[in-house]
């Protein structure tokens, strides 16, 4: 018998968000690849289950929504074998515990030589979220972190079963319609600059104005990605353009259909965001412009193959915060109101003028 053939079950649990979900698909790729025979097991929020329904490596999708202990009764009625906790708060604490799996079923002695961590009574496998470390860093700018990507410290999750990284890198996969409508709306464009725009938090994007003058600046046809919420900032951009080759889909189409168009870009402009990552997912050449956030918590971009690049303004009172905040709690927003623009715009170009 080979481990291949090892029959096992497998839960994997991260509730949010967009880009903290793609983040973990190399985890998800390695189990299937390792052990084909097992069953793979997800549990995300259900609110966010359109950006792993598509993911072949996930045998049986859990939904986390209103009805918390509803959730909980149909994850107890499947006996897993193993839990891979990459949220790792108190939410998922009480469900991994009430699952009940400390003690292991009967293996043959032979399933046993060939993997001894099915001896152990842990069963269960927790990413450590480093929270004191970047404590550290955003109260006392005492950097402690490691020089490793999150992805990396995911996988580490998995070295007991002996799996190793394979350095194949992020994963996403949206439907054929998805896909269609995006080349659609591209049409006969030969080459563009996709520009995310958006961000969860407003200390993680440029201010409107800048966004304009990159935009003003650049070689290509643009097209604007963003939710609902950046329509307004999207129509400031257009109006304030030199360019005038600009396509605004913010509000307009979904995160799916969004990231077709990402996949056919040339290149990509990002803040700390989901898209940034769904970009790396497709190795695409991607720009990140950092605000309130570092790249030093392990989440730039990682795009095996291609180009990235991260810009970022030394403040004193930089990383403020690991998530981010509405407004610049010191008013000045100088990690975002001081980036060097023209450098983006030239970095960009480059790029762009490569291979047409």
């Amino acid at each position: 018998m080979l481990r291949e053939n090892i029959k096992l079950n497998f839960l994997v649990i991260r509730f949010s968000s967009i880009g903290d979900i793609v983040l973990i698909t190399p985890v998800l790729r390695l189990i299937k690849k390792y052990f084909p025979n097992s069953i793979l097991h997800f549990l995300t929020k259900e609110k966010f289950k359109n950006v792993v329904k598509l993911n072949p490596n996930i045998d049986q999708l859990h939904l986390l929504g209103s009805d918390y202990n509803k959730c909980i009764d149909e994850l107890k009625s499947i006996k897993f074998d193993f839990v891979i906790d990459l949220h790792n708060n108190l939410r998922s604490h009480k469900i991994r515990w009430s699952l009940n799996i400390s003690k292991p079923k009967d293996f043959s002695e032979q399933e046993y030589s060939i993997l001894p961590a099915l001896k152990s009574s842990n069963r269960i496998f927790t990413l450590n979220k480093l929270d004191f470390k970047k404590m550290l860093l955003t109260v006392f700018k005492i950097n402690k972190l490691p020089n490793v990507h999150i992805t990396d410290r995911e996988i580490e999750t998995l070295k007991t079963f002996g799996i190793e990284n394979d350095n194949l890198g992020l994963e996403y996969y949206i439907s054929s319609e998805d896909e269609q409508q995006a080349k659609n709306i591209i049409n006969n464009i030969d080459y563009y600059t996709a520009f995310v725009i958006g961000a969860t938090y407003s200390t993680k994007r440029l201010p409107n104005n800048l966004i304009s003058d990159i935009c003003s600046g650049i070689c290509s046809t643009i097209i604007l990605l963003g939710g609902p919420d950046d329509i307004a900032a999207s129509e400031f951009v257009i109006n304030n353009s030199s360019n005038k080759n600009i396509i605004n889909l913010c509000g307009k189409v979904s995160l799916n259909v969004s990231a077709g168009i990402v996949k056919n870009a040339k290149l990509v402009i990002a803040h700390d965001t989901g898209l940034m990552h769904i970009a790396s997912a497709y190795h695409k050449n991607v720009l990140t412009i950092w605000g309130n956030t570092v790249p030093e918590f392990g989440m730039y971009a990682c795009c095996p193959g291609n180009l990235s690049k991260d810009f970022q303004v030394f403040c004193k009172c930089r990383p403020c915060n690991k998530l981010g905040h509405k407004s610049c709690p010191k008013k000045h927003f100088n990690c975002m109101n001081n980036q060097n623009i023209k450098e983006i715009i030239n970095t960009a170009n480059n790029i762009l003028n490569q291979n047409i």
